[in-house]
C-alpha cells in the first residue's frame, strides 16, 4: 500500500509542472505556427505589400487616363489627342506619317 501511496505523491507533485509545460508548449507553437502567429503575419505583410504594389500601379494608370480623358473635354480639346483617337478608332494614317506594320509571328 506504501508503494501506491508513493507513487500517487509522485503523480501529484509532477501534475501541475506538466500541465504548465503542456500550456507553455501550446501557446509557444500558436504564436509561432497559428492563425495569429509570426508566420502568419510574415505573410499578411508580402500580401499588404503586393496590394500596394498593385495599387500603386492602378493609380498611375488610372492619373494617365484621367489627364488623357481631361484632354478630350469639350472645353479643353487638345488638336493632337483628338488626331490620334480619331486615328486610332478609323485605322488610318496620314500620308506622311511612317508606318511600321507589327508581326506577331517572324518567318525564318
Amino acid at each position: 500500500m506504501s508503494v501506491m501511496r508513493a507513487l500517487r505523491r509522485k503523480v501529484r507533485a509532477a501534475l501541475p509542472p506538466m500541465t504548465f509545460l503542456a500550456l507553455v508548449g501550446y501557446f509557444s507553437w500558436q504564436s509561432t505556427q497559428g492563425d495569429l502567429g509570426l508566420q502568419a503575419y510574415a505573410q499578411r505583410e508580402a500580401d499588404l505589400a503586393a496590394a500596394q504594389a498593385s495599387l500603386a500601379r492602378a493609380m498611375a494608370e488610372q492619373q494617365v487616363w484621367e489627364r488623357r480623358v481631361a484632354s478630350l473635354r469639350a472645353n479643353h480639346l487638345d488638336p493632337d489627342m483628338l488626331d490620334e483617337r480619331a486615328r486610332v478608332m478609323l485605322n488610318l494614317a496620314n500620308p506622311t506619317d511612317i508606318v511600321v506594320p507589327l508581326t506577331t509571328t517572324q518567318k525564318p
